[in-house]
């Protein structure tokens, strides 16, 4: 048996004998500090939007928004003693708009994070493998070459570009039978630069000057535009695109580290990567289609979800899914009131907030000599 010292009398044997009753300090565990990561960025993203509703040319007190929202949302027995006016500026055009950027967001961090892992390039985002640019090109097609100004077809067309560049770029990324990380990243900056310069020339070529503006502020990201049906749709897709990306967060794993480890746990790398692009490029498609080309957000919230949780794709996707949210409602809020009552486009926002960010990430990265 261990002797073990006599604790000293007084106040400070007291502590000493409470101490050794209470036994050892219990640690904070991983699962419980990942898990306190979630709450918070959760509740940040409740806050952040209803801040978002409230918020504007028009500002509208959060007791009002809450009750608006309860009302239509939950049916609350309450007495819209609200004007018709601070209805319509909630229900049907804040909310949808909020609901839209929470879906882009969300959808284009994961997406970062997955392609991150896929190529196995801390600097590759969905608009490196030329999703963004083909959803571009078929925007600017149907504006200025078909005359469309119509949700449905502008969303088509952009959703139609986007797919495509997405098939070229695995057409010539898998030339020779397999997906190779490389040359996945080049065939994207070839096919992305292509169709940079067809969309570009299509603006150039136009003769409607109104036309060509209502091109370039699609091409910088916009939700002014937003619908219900298509904050609906954006929102179904951003959760069959979280569901898709938890049950591949193993394969994640096992592609970040290495064709080697992938193939020693039994995953075929070519198909997987195959797979996890598909998945990704069709949900970029799809929050393209419907926001305009709106960068950084890819490229930028994973890194600063590394620094919160670490690289295990588990739990690093579900808070890129929060943070990439709260980030896109943040620069969104900012579009809307830096020059109120005019919109500035939200890729301007992200970009100058994405731009320095990315900087510092950079620096911290970088080796010390």
């Amino acid at each position: 048996m261990t002797d073990r010292p006599i604790p000293p009398g007084g106040a400070a044997g007291q502590a000493v004998r409470r101490r050794r009753m209470a036994g050892p300090s219990r640690a904070i565990t991983p699962l419980t500090r990942d898990a306190a990561i979630l709450t918070a960025l959760t509740l940040l993203l409740a806050l952040t939007a209803m801040l978002c509703c409230g918020l504007g040319p028009v500002s509208i007190p959060p007791g009002t928004v809450l009750r608006v929202l309860g009302h239509h949302l939950l049916d609350w027995p309450v007495q819209g003693d609200w004007p018709a006016s601070t209805d319509a500026i909630v229900w049907l055009s804040r909310l949808p708009r909020v609901l839209m950027a929470i879906a882009v967001g969300a959808t284009l961090a994961l997406a970062g994070a997955a392609l991150q892992a896929v190529v196995r390039n801390p600097l590759a985002d969905p608009y490196v493998l030329g999703v963004s640019a083909g959803a571009s090109t078929g925007a600017a097609l149907a504006i200025l070459v078909f005359s469309g100004t119509g949700i449905l077809l502008l969303s088509t067309s952009a959703f139609a570009g986007a797919v495509l560049a997405m098939l070229l770029v695995l057409v010539i990324g898998g030339a020779r039978g397999e997906v190779v990380p490389f040359r996945l990243i080049m065939a994207g900056l070839a096919v992305g630069y292509a169709l940079t310069s067809a969309t570009s020339f299509l603006i150039f070529a136009s003769d409607s000057p109104e036309a060509s503006r209502s091109v370039m502020f699609w091409l910088l990201g916009s939700l002014a535009s937003v619908h219900w049906i298509t904050a609906q749709v954006a929102l179904a897709v951003a959760a069959v695109t979280l569901v898709f990306m938890a049950f591949a967060s193993g394969p994640l794993d096992a592609l970040a580290a290495g064709d080697e480890t992938a193939l020693a746990v039994g995953l075929r790398p070519g198909a997987a990567r195959l797979a996890l692009m598909v998945g990704t490029s069709l949900a970029v498609g799809v929050m393209v289609a419907g926001s305009g080309g709106i960068g950084f957000v890819g490229l930028v919230v994973p890194h600063m979800a590394r620094a919160l949780t670490g690289a295990r794709h588990a739990i690093l996707l579900p808070t890129c899914a929060l943070l990439g949210a709260i980030v896109l409602l943040l620069a969104d809020l900012l579009a809307r009131m830096l020059f109120a009552p005019q919109e500035m486009p939200i890729g301007v926002v992200t970009g100058l907030i994405g731009a320095p960010l990315l900087l510092l990430l950079l620096r911290n990265a970088a080796p010390r000599p």
